[in-house]
């Protein structure tokens, strides 16, 4: 583990001496961050303007008389993420032994004040413009808390953490000058840049208390588990009993970090396969186990028994500062509280922080501890992704500030979490060849965007996952989904907030669906998936499967021939194999209580397409009632690409872009008249032939189905 010193002007500090080897330690000249240059994403001018409005879109896109070559004429003055899909991030490499070795380590004192020190193992970012995250640690002070996440963070952020000596006995207010002086020199440096605050325990309270002295700076907090509720704690009765007990009584210390530390079996989990079978995981899980446990027990000697008091204390008059200043606090907070967290109440804090911040949203983690960035199953980067809080500037941009999916979130995603869903369905995956000719694979699917995917958005949208997953596997590409606005928005959300469906719909590529949204998308040859239907296709009525809710717009087909997109229409059946529906929008209209909340939620969530009249036009949200059948199969095909390149008629004449529209959605039909037709055929349609099947030739064996 190495890791290079950092030391701020304002700040000056010694460097800790190597202990065995296992300390690079360096100063780095200031001006290497002077030399970086953060500004928001700019672009330049385009002759279209495109906002919500697609009728204003379309007028705009006649403006252009050579739609064809329009590629090659948008100037773009912006810096990409810089990252392909399922780039190895190399989470999962490091494990919570690794975090003993470092912090015994650089845990050696030299009686030199707090400093910030940038992890080695981090690297540089592999994105230009990467905000800078600073890390503030918990109880224990020496900063290596984010050990397990220095790698897969330093490839989007400028990485640095702070270390509190051992011995130093600054208090908390001084603590709080060294972070705040840190982050007032970088918004100097750089004022359109954000500076990104994970706040572990005791850090937590720094964040807030930064934050609320310091509101015209641009903040985003991450705070994991904050000690605001240190007033709470089980300890607080047994404090003074313990303070009071003689040194030579080896008991305190460890009774103590046992508060602190989180749960031994989620830390001894890191990095243990989630494949394995049962007697594998038990045997890796208790070797794991065996190894840690005396490491456990090494904390007490990096943590003296008066150091620990002293940080006890300091956790005390953190909170109570902090909480008298949380009214000020305008920042954005996201806040990941454990369930399991034998330290602090740190769900009822969830609960009271979620009212009281003005900006603050939260994910919670019932089943772990206290040390919630060194246990089994937590990638902070995943959870940031998933809530949308990664931006490069003031303002997130969608398009722009997206990062691409790694090859940890892919495997955790679709190796692990969706893996049953996915092997109980068996996709088929058909694609059209240009002479017409139906293959299994992606192979008719162009490997250059712009591509636009156009199709039958089924009920809650259940062919998502399979369809991303087989676009990453075979292409290594990344579908922008578009989506509507409400999946994006946190006003639904609550302070017990778990992981959920739109944070995985938000890491693989979705975005609010607007015009601009799409216009940037094809701007930058991106796959771009768009349901006509919406949300009155995908939260369909009884007796509706498979009925297309289009709207009379073709506006999205005139913008494709603006930037000589490619069309793909396709087809998915297999929802009534799999889902029942058994109350749906009209008959919980029919309920005075479900007829409320429904009216109030669509009141509250963002509209579309309330120029539509009819049932096209009706976009309202609900839940409708469903129970899961003995599953079928999933069956995708998508048709014969329609290039939009030279199409300049369709650009300008409203009449050929409302025939290549209805040309467009008769496909659709098509497509899926086709399939209902031929999964009839497909001897492997039934859950107990491919189990059969599966059960000859293994389950990653490609389960056969009808000749196309």
């Amino acid at each position: 583990m190495s890791v290079a010193l950092h030391t701020l002007p304002a700040v000056a500090g010694a460097t800790p001496a190597a202990a065995g080897g296992g300390i690079r330690a360096r100063r780095q000249p200031r001006t290497s961050v002077a030399a970086l240059q953060a500004s928001t994403v700019e672009t330049a001018s385009v002759a279209v303007s495109v906002n919500a409005e697609a009728q204003q879109v379309a007028a705009g896109v006649e403006t252009n008389k050579k739609a064809a070559d329009v590629r090659g004429k948008v100037v773009v003055k912006e810096v990409e993420a810089g990252l392909e899909a399922l780039y190895d991030d190399g989470f999962g490499g490091v494990t919570v032994k690794e975090y003993f070795a470092a912090a015994r380590a650089i845990s050696n004192d030299d009686g030199g004040p707090p400093r910030w020190f940038c992890p080695v193992d981090a690297g540089k970012p592999a994105v230009d413009n990467a905000p800078l995250l600073l890390f503030l640690p918990g109880t224990d002070g020496v900063g290596m808390g984010l050990i397990l996440h220095h790698k897969s963070l330093g490839r989007v952020f400028e990485v640095r953490c702070l270390h509190i000596p051992v011995n130093d006995r600054t208090p908390f207010e001084g603590l709080l000058q060294v972070v705040e002086n840190s982050i007032k020199y970088e918004h100097a440096m750089s004022p359109n840049r954000p500076i990104y605050l994970v706040g572990d325990s005791f850090g937590g309270c720094l964040a807030l208390s930064v934050a609320a002295r310091n509101p015209q700076i641009d903040l985003v907090l991450i705070l994991i588990n904050p000690a605001t509720s240190f007033a709470k704690t089980p300890l607080q009765p047994i404090l003074p009993v313990l303070e009071a007990m003689p040194s030579d009584l080896h008991v305190t210390v460890p009774y103590l970090l046992s508060f602190v530390m989180g749960d031994p079996v989620k830390m001894a989990m890191v990095n243990i396969e989630n494949n394995l079978s049962p007697p594998e995981t038990l045997q890796k899980l208790s070797n794991s186990l065996t190894s840690m446990l005396p490491l456990l027990s090494e904390l007490a000697d990096i943590i003296p028994r008066d150091t620990l008091f002293w940080k006890l204390k300091l956790l005390k008059s953190g909170a109570a500062y902090t909480n008298s200043r949380l009214h000020a606090v305008q920042a954005e907070v996201l806040l990941l509280a454990s369930g399991n967290d034998n330290l602090l109440p740190s769900g009822e804090e969830a609960d009271r922080l979620f009212k009281s911040l003005k900006n603050c949203r939260v994910r919670y983690f019932k089943d772990n501890g206290h040390t919630l960035l060194l246990e089994d199953g937590v990638n902070l980067l995943s959870v940031i992704k998933g809530v949308n809080m990664y931006r490069r500037g003031r303002q997130r941009d969608p398009v722009t500030d997206y990062m691409p999916p790694t090859l940890s979130e892919f495997k955790k995603t679709f190796d692990e979490d969706h893996k049953l869903f996915h092997l109980a369905l068996s996709p088929v995956m058909l694609s059209t060849l240009k002479n017409g000719k139906i293959v299994r694979g992606l192979a008719g699917v162009p490997d250059q965007g712009p591509v636009l995917f156009v199709g039958y958005h089924a009920l809650m949208g259940i062919e998502l996952s399979p369809l991303y997953e087989e676009f990453l596997r075979e292409k290594k590409t990344i579908v922008r989904g578009m989506a509507h606005p409400v999946l994006f928005e946190a006003k639904f959300e609550s302070s017990r907030q778990e992981l959920s469906r739109f944070d995985t719909i938000c890491m693989y590529g979705g975005l609010p669906v607007t015009p601009i949204n799409m216009y940037r998308s094809f701007e930058r040859n991106q796959y771009v998936l768009l349901y006509p239907g919406g949300v009155r296709e995908a939260l369909h009525r009884k007796g509706e499967a498979y009925k297309l809710f289009w709207p009379d717009q073709p506006e999205f087909v005139r913008m494709a021939a603006r930037f000589g997109v490619t069309i793909i229409p396709f087809g998915f059946v297999g929802e009534d194999d799999v889902l029942e529906l058994v109350a749906d929008y009209n008959d919980q209209k029919n309920i005075p209580y479900l007829r409320e909340w429904i009216e109030s939620i669509n009141r509250e969530a963002q509209r579309v397409r309330d120029n539509v009249k009819g049932e096209d036009g009706n976009q309202d949200i609900y839940i409708p009632a469903l129970l899961p059948k003995v599953p079928g199969r999933f069956y995708y095909l998508f048709g014969k690409p329609i290039e939009m390149k030279g199409m300049d008629n369709v650009v300008r004449d409203r009449k050929s872009a409302n025939e290549v529209y209805l040309h467009i959605k008769s496909e659709v039909e098509n497509l899926m008249s086709y399939l209902k037709r031929k999964r009839e055929e497909d001897p492997y349609r039934s859950i107990v032939q491919r189990a059969v099947y599966q059960a000859s030739w293994g389950v990653s064996a490609e389960v056969p189905t009808f000749e196309p």
